[in-house]
């Protein structure tokens, strides 16, 4: 049977290209002739509106009549007339956000083969830090969001460009920049190998993030505490629970992580970090003397709360809160996916293998990275 590109005489390049361009035109076009219905009921109320909401500390946006306004009360919200959107993600934005992934990293599969990188393991740690930093960099507009903060660095509009999801493309933007600066570099003859460079420039965008942090915190600006109890107790939790799901995969199915080897235990690291975060933040920092327990961002974290806190009686809520179970689901949901990624895979398309699963990694250690620093400075 032909292929899609052999029957329509365009290559795979050509063809995700006008799947891009024609999915474009779909939503501008429909924007402009259908503003209300396209524009303020679907891209605004799912994706625009959360994003200007969050931005502007508002409890809610409204686009009623195609004007944009913000609310301040809760009761104002639930009064106000559609669209009206709160920050944070819903379902349906949710799934447009992994559309929009699936896209996107087939297109960053098409440069690298361009560029004839990214089939090496060492890409995949090179790029680390780049996912550390992208959830300290969102911390720092957690803490210019603070309510109160007077001295804040970062205002709107331009704070939008560090608010999820337009933060991953912030950051995708910077770590490209970086990549294609040092294979330029390497082909140049300027170094021998682009992924040391590319290690230290993620490495120094991200401890320039932790050191405003830093300073931040152990000055009391902007709103922001420090403390370090917090920390250790994430990443030591994180590391704890990590190790100990990769010594049973080790120990009872070694098949599982055949193919990812050290990536498939940083997989699970990376996503432990996220439920550790979500599990100490949303139910231990009292009990850890730092503030209040944080709220839950994410539809899912919110359910899986909600199914908790509706299953379990309250005796034994006090004792473990509702949170722990996102910790499973995530350590489950990793190992699921490195199960997924076995030899074969790596042999057929190993570029195409690490460059998901780098996408894997990065949407549970990049939000897990802004939820254990958000928790540790109190912001």
């Amino acid at each position: 049977m032909a292929t899609v590109a052999e029957r329509t005489g365009l290559d795979p390049e050509r063809l995700w290209g006008v799947g891009v361009v024609a999915i474009l035109v779909a939503l501008v076009g429909g924007s402009l002739a259908f503003p209300r219905v396209v524009y303020d009921g679907f891209i605004w109320h799912y994706f625009w509106g959360p994003v200007q909401a969050d931005a502007n500390s508002a409890v809610c946006a409204t686009r009623a009549g195609g004007v944009t306004q913000y609310l301040d009360s809760a009761s104002a919200c639930a009064a106000a007339a559609e669209p009206v959107a709160y920050p944070g993600y819903t379902l349906v934005s949710e799934v447009g956000y992994m559309v929009t992934l699936i896209i996107a990293l087939t297109g960053v599969v098409f440069l690298l083969r361009r560029l004839d990188i990214g089939d090496d393991p060492r890409f995949f740690f090179s790029l680390v830090p780049f996912m550390f930093f992208g959830g300290a960099f969102r911390v720092i507009e957690d803490a210019n969001d603070t309510p109160g903060v007077a001295d804040a660095l970062i205002t709107y509009p331009v704070n939008t460009l560090i608010i999820s999801p337009v933060i991953y493309v912030t950051v995708f933007a910077i770590t490209l920049v970086a990549v294609v600066g040092s294979v330029t570099a390497e082909r140049s003859g300027l170094i021998d190998d682009y992924v040391k460079p590319l290690f230290g420039a993620g490495v120094a965008v991200l401890a320039v993030s932790l050191a405003y942090l830093l300073w931040a915190g152990l000055t009391g600006s902007q709103g922001a505490t420090f403390y370090p109890q917090v920390l250790v107790v994430m990443l030591l939790g994180s590391t704890v629970a990590a190790a100990a799901t990769w010594w049973l995969i080790e120990r009872f199915a070694p098949e599982v992580n055949k193919g990812t080897g050290k990536i498939g235990l940083m997989v699970l690291w990376g996503h432990a970090v996220d439920g550790v975060a979500n599990v100490i933040g949303l139910d231990w920092m009292v009990a850890l003397g730092a503030g209040n327990n944080l709220i839950p961002k994410h539809p899912v974290n919110q359910a899986v709360v909600d199914i908790t806190a509706s299953t379990l009686p309250d005796s034994v809520l006090a004792i473990t809160g509702d949170a722990w179970p996102f910790l499973l689901v995530k350590l489950v949901a990793a190992t699921a996916v490195i199960w997924v990624f076995d030899e074969q895979i790596f042999e057929e398309s190993p570029r195409y293998a690490i460059l998901l699963l780098i996408a894997v990694l990065a949407v549970g250690l990049g939000p897990g990275t802004r939820d254990m620093l958000r928790a540790t400075f109190g912001v």
